[in-house]
């Protein structure tokens, strides 16, 4: 008993849990409810690459990279936060780099990850981060995150069916049960989705601890019931769907992550013969791709990370005097290096995830709660078989929220000044539209600088900013 409580005194002054006001009932608590608050990562995450990898692979590089950055952020920064594979940064590798017919293969993009991280502990630890964060233009820094939220929730609507895509057109799902043509289970899907979407808002609105998990768990429920009804009349992909259906074992995952994924980034990550392969590629080409793809990992994850430290530190109280976030420059590294070590796992750019909000609202104080949490994603690294059966229509959903949740900077961009519009709409818009999230940052700094130099503040212009503007013209112009 004695060597117990002593046990318990030198945890409570390491992670100054008392001191804090805080308990370690209360921290453990805090770390749960933060684990189920981003739980869903593990689900959506590996979903986000289709085909391209196996679905184990994938989630047990998540789940690693969520621990380690987690444990970084306990035992570095002594923070109650957690990290994860960043959705936008998944957005960016999978419909940017591997999935929009680049050539390039999900061990090119770890090396992307890899870069992206050595460029955020550089940046950290000589403190240009700062410097470049007050010199990229208001106007593109705001729209960065809402042009990725419309990316993320266009992935969600297109993988739901609820949009659909086909040669030089684009359309909306049809409901329509008097065509004839209604495919039951698609169309169950897709509306599914809404249903989940919707009640996913209605559990965040009602505060309820795992909003998000809890509303892919209901949908998933009613996905499998309204299949079931489908085979009492016998409809062909209903009972296909059942028919196929096994559970396997989960050790199956972690065979797959040891083919696939680890170490990838190094065994295979230097082979770019797909990429210049495609007419036009050269190594010219992909040097600046390399360069603008890192830029653009490193500015999505820099601006994600920050906005996050801010918003969930500021909740709990855990800032300093003038607003910083406490130990702001150790929750940052936690985070770079993290990205550094999840690219050896296969995982994509490692964040700290808002929804650590949560456990701070919760009550944590230290990173006693991430180290529980932490403890949380090592056991789920052998449910991947229970997150494999998820269906598309949840994930879907999840997907559309994050993009719902991303949108409120919007507000703060200076609509009534053109000059301000113009960039900060390019950007949301070549980000959706242009189904690029590079090409929308690229787009926006450099209809910035031309508005600046055509108005007569070209002084306005930072040098950062001219730099990353011409290798995006460069992207442009020399790639495909």
């Amino acid at each position: 008993m004695k060597e117990t409580k002593e046990k318990v005194g030198r945890l409570d002054a390491f992670f100054g849990i008392t001191k804090s006001g805080s308990s370690i009932k209360t921290e453990i608590i805090a770390g749960i409810t933060t684990f189920m608050a981003m739980v869903y990562a593990l689900l959506v995450v590996p979903k986000m690459y289709g085909d391209s990898v196996p679905f184990g692979a994938v989630y047990i590089a998540t789940a690693l990279g969520a621990i380690v950055g987690t444990m970084l952020m306990a035992l570095l920064a002594r923070m109650p936060l957690a990290q994860a594979s960043g959705l936008g940064a998944t957005a960016y590798v999978t419909g940017t780099l591997i999935g929009a017919g680049t050539g390039l293969t999900y061990a090119n993009a770890m090396i992307f990850i890899l870069l992206d991280g050595i460029i955020f502990i550089l940046l950290t630890a000589t403190g240009l981060r700062k410097k470049i964060l007050l010199a990229i233009p208001d106007e593109v820094k705001i729209s960065i995150p809402v042009g990725i939220g419309m990316f993320i929730a266009f992935i969600g609507f297109k993988n739901a069916g609820l949009v659909k895509l086909s040669e030089g057109s684009i359309g909306f799902a049809s409901f329509n049960v008097l065509s004839g043509n209604l495919n039951y289970l698609g169309a169950m899907s897709a509306a599914l989705t809404l249903v989940g979407v919707i009640a996913i808002a209605v559990l965040c609105a009602k505060k309820v601890n795992g909003g998000i998990l809890w509303g892919m768990l209901g949908t998933t429920a009613l996905y499998f019931v309204f299949a079931g009804l489908g085979c009492a009349w016998k409809d062909a992909d209903c009972l296909a769907l059942f028919k196929n259906f096994s559970v396997a074992n989960p050790f199956t995952a972690f065979g797959d992550w040891g083919k696939n994924s680890v170490g990838q980034v190094f065994a295979n990550g230097f082979d770019f013969s797909g990429y210049l392969a495609k007419e036009g590629n050269n190594g010219g080409t992909l040097a600046v791709l390399i360069l603008t793809s890192a830029l653009s990992l490193c500015m999505i994850d820099m601006f994600d990370t920050l906005g996050t430290l801010y918003g969930a530190c500021s909740k709990g109280g855990l800032v300093e005097e003038d607003g910083t976030p406490m130990r702001l420059n150790k929750c940052m590294l936690s985070d770079a290096v993290a990205t550094c070590a999840g690219s050896l796992f296969g995982a994509t750019t490692v964040t700290t995830y808002v929804e650590a909000s949560s456990g701070v609202a919760a009550g944590g104080r230290t990173g006693f709660a991430a180290i529980v949490t932490a403890l949380c994603f090592l056991v789920a690294t052998f449910l991947s078989p229970v997150a494999q059966i998820i269906p598309d229509c949840a994930t879907a959903a999840a997907l559309i929220w994050v993009g719902v949740l991303m949108m409120s900077s919007v507000k703060n961009i200076d609509w009534a000044q053109p000059a301000n519009a113009l960039p900060a709409f390019l950007t949301i818009a070549v980000m959706a539209f242009g189904f690029s999230i590079s090409f929308g940052i690229g787009i926006g700094l450099i209809s910035c600088v031309i508005i600046k130099i055509c108005t007569g503040k070209i002084k306005q212009i930072s040098v950062v900013t001219w730099v990353i503007a011409v290798l995006f013209l460069a992207l442009f112009l020399l790639t495909n």
